[in-house]
């Protein structure tokens, strides 16, 4: 320090948990040397830094044992005891008490919002309000309207069956085409709709105050929505680890219902629910994450008998490919990059969005004819059309080769994206000197 100089020392205080700070609107980051927009990733693992409070693991001092449903316990038993054949005997020398701390359902032997949400009796659940212990069966027709509902509270052990009861799960016969077709399944599979439901019950933002839903429409389809982030950011993320995560909003909770039996320990049940999907030749789960809760819609039924059947069975496609052809299929975005990465395996064609199916997935899947007409004709078939009609006609108004060639086009384009492909083919015979324009705005073939 020299003498006489003023030292100014800065104090940057730690930015608070889950809280990310933007300057002047914008939030940034550090890459290497560069200051760069903070990415939407980042800016959850931020939002998840909250204080490492666990709500499904604080202890509820005035609960006891007595506010525990009997048979939840008897049902936790035996669970338990399927998790862990090898303590089977065990299990049931044990008294309540000590079988729930082995479980870790309960902290030496006192009572946890967990405890009351999985095994406690209906009248217990005021001891873990604000938060609510319920889950709706709603039924709904193909308009959307309301035909029946049902709620279902603590113990959600027991509720997880009665939803269960409640689904419609009719058997699913298919078209007999071949051999490889099964004669008939469940259009749910059982143990995607309770590893739906079971991921509800143990990733619910309960700080949140809302309930689990769970919609049955006649359009067969199954919605499951619980509240909260989805803390892994991208269902693909999940699909692509197929690990464990990271980070858990209810880890105590997560780890109860593992021990329980009740949803899969090493992270691969969305993974599975996938494959699942996929070897009945039905949508693959679709997962919508907007307004801070997570839905996922199951579909019980093919979508298209030819494709979806002989493409999910493409031996050499991995599922990861099969996902971003099922977006194809359902007319949802895909990125540059992971269009490119269809592309370069010749498994689409077309322009972005309007993308579709190629030839080479269309000739395996039986699905020629369609992919034709999705297609369209080309630009060669055009200009002949244009030619035959001009050369019997002798003229023609630009309103008449729009009706002539408007439903011929690829079924992706959009009017007005036709109407300007048709200008494009007429401007093109015009430039070959195959025809002209009149001084009536008329076009004829040019002698």
């Amino acid at each position: 320090m020299e003498a006489g100089k003023r030292v100014v020392l800065f104090q940057v205080p730690a930015a608070p948990l889950g809280m990310p700070i933007a300057f002047e609107g914008h939030y940034y980051a550090r890459n290497h040397e560069e200051l760069v927009p903070l990415n939407i990733e980042k800016i959850e693992r931020i939002r998840i830094q909250e204080p490492r409070r666990d709500w499904s693991k604080t202890i509820i001092k005035e609960a006891t044992f007595a506010d525990l449903a009997p048979e939840a316990i008897a049902k936790a038993r035996e669970l338990f005891k399927n998790k862990n054949p090898h303590l089977s005997s065990l299990v049931d020398e044990w008294d309540d008490e000590k079988f729930l701390n082995k479980a870790k359902v309960t902290i030496n032997s006192k009572i946890t919002n967990t405890t009351i949400l999985l095994l406690g009796r209906p009248e217990s659940v005021h001891f873990i309000s604000p938060a609510v212990s319920k889950i709706s069966w709603i039924l709904k027709d193909v308009n959307g309207v309301e035909l029946d509902y049902e709620h279902f509270t603590s113990p959600l052990i027991l509720s997880i069956d009665k939803v269960y009861s409640k689904i419609r799960n009719l058997r699913y016969r298919y078209m007999q085409e071949g051999s490889l077709f099964p004669d008939e399944v469940y259009k749910y599979d059982p143990y995607v709709i309770r590893e739906a439901l079971n991921n509800c019950i143990a990733h619910q933002d309960y700080s949140l105050g809302g309930k689990i839903n769970v919609v049955e429409k006649e359009d067969d389809s199954l919605i499951f929505t619980n509240l909260g982030s989805f803390l892994p950011v991208r269902v693909e993320n999940v699909i692509k680890s197929d690990t464990p995560s990271e980070f858990y909003r209810n880890r105590f909770l997560a780890d109860a219902m593992v021990n329980l039996n009740m949803i899969d320990t090493i992270g691969s049940g969305i993974r599975k629910m996938f494959i699942t999907q996929k070897n009945k030749f039905f949508p693959l789960p679709d997962y919508d994450l907007e307004n801070n809760q997570v839905s996922v819609t199951i579909t019980g039924k093919v979508l298209d008998m030819n494709y979806a059947r002989k493409l999910a069975e493409i031996p050499d496609l991995s599922l990861g490919t099969i996902v971003l052809l099922d977006k194809v299929q359902k007319k949802k975005p895909i990125t540059a990059d992971e269009a490119k990465l269809l592309r370069e395996q010749n498994l689409i064609e077309g322009k972005r969005p309007n993308l579709y199916v190629s030839s080479e997935i269309a000739e395996v899947t039986g699905q020629k004819l369609d992919y034709m007409k999705r297609r369209g004709i080309d630009d060669d078939y055009c200009k002949k059309m244009i030619l035959d009609y001009l050369g019997k006609f002798n003229t023609a108004s630009r309103v008449d080769f729009d009706e002539l060639l408007l439903d011929k086009l690829h079924d992706d384009l959009s009017k007005e994206q036709k109407k300007s492909k048709i200008k494009n083919i007429l401007q093109s015979l015009k430039s070959d000197g195959k025809i002209e324009i009149t001084e009536g705005r008329a076009w004829k073939l040019k002698h």
